[in-house]
């Protein structure tokens, strides 16, 4: 078991969960995984796994208890990214009105602009703000040149 696997079992373990083969699975999926998947998405990668989508929705929903993922809602349907040890921890989704894709905007300047926009509202509204999600809905660059 590689170590962000052993990381994720220690949580999981540690919040009084079993560390299940369908949850390993579910979790390397995720975390090789560069795109938002829902979680029929998941469910199809990793039903040869024997694995149920009842089970994918509990893990899932546990995994976003737990702070393992990310879950973002667009028109509510929820799609999943990972939030520990992702690549890309700060940015901005992008989510194409046509073919439905979300894509991840990660601009040094904007991340900054980003962090600067947090701790502003915090600051100016007495608040703790522990997660953002900021989503731009249009047309991709494969969408507009059709």
């Amino acid at each position: 078991m590689n170590k962000n696997l052993a990381y994720f079992k220690k949580i999981i373990e540690n919040d009084g969960h079993k560390f299940t083969k369908q949850k390993e699975s579910i979790l390397k999926f995720l975390v090789n995984s560069k795109q938002h998947f829902n979680a029929e998405e998941i469910y199809a990668k990793v039903k040869e796994s024997n694995i149920g989508l009842a089970t994918v929705y509990r893990s899932l929903k546990e995994f976003s208890k737990l702070g393992i993922v990310k879950v973002i809602n667009v028109n509510g349907i929820n799609y999943y990214e990972m939030k520990i040890f992702s690549r890309n921890p700060l940015h901005i989704h992008f989510k194409c009105s046509k073919c439905n894709d979300i894509i991840d905007i990660d601009d040094k300047e904007l991340n900054f602009q980003y962090v600067k926009l947090n701790e502003k509202i915090a600051l100016n509204n007495n608040l703790d703000i522990y997660d953002v999600n900021i989503m731009f809905t249009g047309l991709c660059s494969k969408c507009r040149e059709e």
